[in-house]
């Protein structure tokens, strides 16, 4: 199965590299598949947080990945909710780059790949 991303981004913060992917998808299995896509590709990421809202039947889920809980799924769910997308998915991969960002720092680097990854 080809995995066909809608939009790709990277921003950069405080030298902690993080790519957006943006997905159409209509099954939690698609969703699955571009994550084992993604894995494959950033084998050194530190982490793969992603969050995606299903139309019917009507699911939303987020992932942290192992960044502290509520600082990297639940903004970019936030974010797709915001904008109303639906049947969608984005991933964000990040790579650590030595400098801790904090909570908030988290929350806003999340939002702002979703949101640039969306727009």
């Amino acid at each position: 199965m080809e995995i066909k991303f809608e939009n790709v981004v990277e921003i950069v913060e405080k030298k902690s590299r993080f790519l957006g992917y943006y997905i159409k998808c209509q099954t939690a299995f698609e969703v699955e598949n571009a994550l084992s896509f993604l894995r494959k590709e950033h084998k050194k990421a530190t982490h793969i947080c992603y969050a995606y809202s299903l139309k019917t039947p009507f699911l939303e889920k987020a992932v942290d990945d192992g960044e502290p809980g509520g600082t990297a799924g639940r903004p970019i769910l936030s974010v797709i909710q915001k904008k109303g997308v639906t049947d969608a998915c984005v991933f964000v991969v990040r790579y650590f780059g030595g400098i801790k960002l904090g909570a908030g720092g988290l929350v806003r680097a999340y939002t702002k790949v979703t949101s640039e990854v969306l727009r």
